[in-house]
């Protein structure tokens, strides 16, 4: 007997912590480091206008001359993040970020950011599945 594949909900990570796109690296650096996050959502009010990654950031303050507490996230932040349900499938938010090499999806419902569903998320996912339905 085959069991239902389980939704993002699961999974995700639950009451992230979201940026406005006119706030600054530096602040975005600060929160990022101090709740252990490597994904920030980008919100307008309640609409997600884009993503920043850890990457994003380390990448932006290496360069030459960048004054990480006078460049906004906008001009540094991946616009039109990966955004999915709650319900969807994990499967398939899984096979769109592998093949996309996204690290992370952002997680909306009715409109507003509830979740994030990130790479370790799938990790951890992929770990329970392995020992709830293919033990020795």
């Amino acid at each position: 007997m085959s069991k239902a594949i389980p939704s993002v909900r699961k999974f995700m990570t639950t009451s992230p912590f979201t940026v406005g796109p006119s706030a600054f690296l530096t602040e975005a650096h600060t929160l990022m480091r101090e709740k252990h996050i490597r994904h920030l959502p980008v919100c307008e009010g309640a609409q997600v206008v884009g993503m920043l990654s850890d990457g994003d950031l380390y990448r932006a303050e290496a360069m030459n001359g960048v004054d990480a507490s006078k460049v906004s996230i906008k001009d540094v932040m991946m616009g039109k993040p990966y955004t999915v349900s709650p319900d969807a499938p994990i499967d398939e938010v899984v096979q769109e970020m592998a093949g996309k090499k996204f690290g992370s999806a952002v997680v909306i419902d009715n409109g507003k950011v509830v979740g994030m569903f990130t790479a370790t998320d799938a990790l951890t996912a992929f770990a329970e599945l392995l020992q709830t339905r293919l033990k020795h």
